[in-house]
């Protein structure tokens, strides 16, 4: 009693049917054929391959292991690439990679490692070992790009934790405040938003003064020619310190500056004055000179501000906390005025200056598609030195897709919510006939034959690029490669590769 019934009879492995609001369907299952949903992913394996991207990093990985049953480092690696490219953001995602038979042999793979193997695996990789072995490959990917001119963007994002992990710190925490965070300090290449540098560090430690130490170890690293033509961050970097800095070496910058109290002066005694230009998008500017307390020098500043014309919503609580939302009406005869106020060290016109500080949301844009598309700082683990691990690893496939999808489309940039489902996501059926392995995309989204024609001129273009591949080195077919991707930003110019390529782990590549 209380118990169900036995089963009696075989079990049908055949066509079964479901009664659904469309009419009986008949199911059936075949195990035969190998199914991937990631069917236009070849493309994209023949790009790491021709540009020496994946066997340079997998060769260089100082992952050693003893045991004659541990994974392959390949396989190691590997899980980590397909899983970071299907959108997960954590190791316990890896697991729906095992339904895919077809992809992981194409990037040389034996088998999909369990979430469990990638955590040990990253373990066991030497925590300063494996942040030159990551930058060595970042500076791989971009050192080419640095011979143009370009600009440098300084931030800092916050991922907020739950407290279980090193350097989980309660500190700055805007959207979560009291939430324990880890501090994202990140370098990247403005417009065609490459990330150059990222560290990962204690949610305490988000200000400029733990920015710069990584910002001028990198900067000086770089040869005169390959320097930024300018640093821009936000109000954090705006400060004494990090402006001297720039000045010791002769770098251009452009931060904004702080509200504080003598910014505050200078904006009232700006205010009377009536020599104001045009700064672009309904901003009007104006040049002076400011030295504040602290700092060692006067220094340029551009007071930029632009008319309210709408409705200002003003909120107060009520005794009992109750939040109130009111609106103040502004009369014909007043006037108000949103201020900023930049400082820098160029000599260029303020209309100039005004938009370069406003193509800087550039910048704000890969932070949130990195947090939010790419699963930025959700691979966490108790330790601080997997975050950091795991933070470059995905900066650096970020880097892969993104020149990958300006191949597909050279003239935009095209974030992963858009781009993956474009040109990565569709069913892929493999079959083999003859010795010949077939793989049969089938794709019904709207921009099917949109993606159709853009993987078909990328696979002309790697045909074309094959038939001189054995003269070529690695590192010769990748700044091909390059040229061809950015057109638009090198204008139709050819990187030249130098005769040799210095950076840690160059000789991997050939």
């Amino acid at each position: 009693m209380g118990e169900l019934p036995a089963v009696v009879g075989r079990v049908s492995t055949g066509r079964v049917v479901a009664d659904t609001f469309a009419g009986r369907v008949h199911v059936e299952w075949d195990s035969s054929a190998p199914v991937t949903p990631l069917g236009q992913l070849p493309f994209f394996i023949e790009y790491l391959k021709q540009g020496g991207l994946f066997d340079g990093m997998v060769a260089d990985c100082p992952l050693h292991y003893t045991s004659p049953n541990a994974p392959r480092k390949r396989d190691v690696l590997g899980t980590v690439l397909l899983s970071v490219l299907a959108g997960h953001w954590r190791y316990a995602h890896m697991t729906t990679l095992r339904c895919d038979p077809v992809n992981p042999p194409l990037l040389g793979m034996t088998q999909v490692v369990s979430e469990d193997a990638v955590r040990r695996g990253f373990d066991k990789i030497d925590e300063d070992a494996g942040l030159t072995w990551l930058q060595g490959h970042l500076d791989y990917t971009t050192r080419p790009l640095l011979s143009e001119p370009w600009i440098l963007d300084i931030d800092t994002t916050v991922k907020p934790l739950y407290g279980h992990q090193e350097g989980a710190v309660v500190s700055y925490n805007p959207h979560k405040p009291g939430r324990p965070s880890h501090s994202y300090h990140c370098y990247m290449m403005a417009n065609l938003r490459l990330v150059l540098a990222v560290e990962v560090a204690p949610g305490n430690q988000h200000t400029s003064k733990h920015s710069s130490p990584r910002l001028w170890e990198f900067l000086d690293g770089l040869p005169a020619e390959q320097r930024p033509w300018l640093i821009r961050g936000d109000a954090g970097f705006g400060n004494e310190p990090v402006m001297r800095e720039a000045e010791q070496r002769g770098q251009p910058y452009l931060f904004k500056l702080r509200l504080t109290k003598g910014v505050k002066r200078a904006i009232e005694r700006a205010m009377s004055e009536q020599d104001w230009q045009s700064a672009g998008r309904r901003w009007q500017g104006k040049d002076g000179q400011l030295r504040l307390q602290g700092w060692s020098r006067h220094r340029r500043i551009v007071i930029l501000r632009r008319r309210v014309e709408r409705s200002l919503a003003l909120t107060e609580r009520d005794d009992a906390g109750q939040l109130l939302l009111s609106f103040a009406a502004i009369d014909d005869g007043r006037e108000v005025w949103e201020y900023a106020v930049l400082v820098t060290s160029l000599d260029s016109e303020i209309l100039s200056l005004g938009q370069l500080y406003r193509d800087r949301a550039d910048s704000e844009n890969s932070f949130d598609e990195l947090k939010n598309q790419w699963g930025w700082g959700g691979f966490t683990t108790r330790d601080l030195k997997r975050c950091r691990l795991m933070a470059g690893y995905v900066a650096l496939v970020f880097n892969w897709w993104n020149l990958f999808v300006r191949l597909a489309d050279p003239n935009h940039h095209r974030e992963a919510i858009t781009s993956r489902p474009l040109l990565l996501q569709a069913i892929g059926r493999q079959t083999r006939h003859a010795g010949r392995t077939t793989v049969t995309i089938t794709s019904s989204h709207g921009e099917h034959h949109r993606a159709r024609q853009a993987l078909t001129r990328i696979a002309g273009f790697f045909s074309e690029l094959r038939k001189t591949a054995e003269q070529l080195t690695a590192l010769e077919r990748w700044y091909r490669i390059l040229s061809q991707a950015l057109k638009r930003f090198l204008r139709g110019r050819k990187l030249i590769p130098p005769r040799q390529f210095q950076h840690a782990g160059a000789a991997s590549y050939g």
